[in-house]
């Protein structure tokens, strides 16, 4: 599976038949991930195989439209399944390369090995014109790793990765605003119907008491009714009687 990890920097130099002899190198990935597969991979052979695989890269198809002196250029960028070689060099021949995931970013490896090619060049330039094979290795390993260690991770050094970052964080925060809003909304929503349904027993309660005020109105009513008829038959009871005998006694 491809990544955007550096894996290591290597610095080759191109003789006039055109093979590229690697002078100094330094395996960075040696650092966070073990070595396996076949000796023919590109990287990662139990022999280490990386640097004489570059080797053949850059001998195939070396850095063309060298100019300027003291400058590195001619970059190229290979591509496998899972790597990419990125690679230049300048006018006298020597040539920096590194090996990255497929998602780093090539302008950030060219980046790399420009800056390396600078600090490299004024300390063991003149030492790689006439190295031996690997010789430097030991020599320029503070280089190399320094180099490494400055651009293992390209967001750090990519003003457009940074931006894309930037422009990531700010998205992550206006969506957790969003959803934020969204929530007090729905929070909103939730109190505006409990209220609603508040009003509703409220009407309800209200039409329930003025029915039993009512109802209890002409209850009372008719309590009072049956009260005065209850009385008044009483009455009658009473009087009756004591006029009629009244009216017996005067007859006599």
């Amino acid at each position: 599976m491809s990544d955007n990890k550096l894996r290591c920097a290597l610095i080759y130099r191109i003789g006039g038949g055109g093979d590229a002899v690697c002078v100094a190198k330094f395996d960075y990935a040696g650092q966070y991930e073990t070595h396996g597969g076949a000796e023919s991979s590109l990287y990662g052979g139990k022999d280490k195989s990386y640097a004489a695989a570059v080797a053949g890269v850059v001998s195939n198809d070396p850095p063309s439209g060298l100019s300027q002196p003291g400058t590195l250029g001619g970059f190229k960028v290979v591509q496998s399944d899972q790597h990419q070689i990125v690679y230049g060099a300048d006018v006298d021949g020597l040539c920096v390369a590194t090996i990255t995931g497929t998602q780093y970013p090539s302008r950030v490896a060219i980046t790399m090995l420009t800056d390396l090619y600078t600090t490299f060049s004024a300390k063991h330039g003149d030492a790689a014109k006439t190295a031996a094979e690997n010789s430097l290795s030991k020599k320029a390993k503070k280089v190399l790793e320094d180099s490494c260690k400055k651009f293992a991770d390209p967001s750090s050094v990519d003003k457009a990765q940074q931006v894309l970052g930037q422009v990531d964080a700010v998205k992550g925060q206006m969506q957790d605003n969003i959803a934020s809003m969204l929530k007090n909304t729905e929070k909103a929503d939730d109190m505006a119907a409990k209220s609603e349904q508040l009003n509703e027993q409220a009407s309800v309660f209200k039409k329930r008491s003025t029915d039993l005020k009512k109802q209890m109105q002409w209850k009372n009513l008719k309590m009072t009714i049956i009260l005065g008829a209850v009385i008044l038959v009483i009455v009658l009871a009473v009087v009756v009687p004591l006029v009629l005998k009244a009216k017996r006694l005067a007859g006599k």
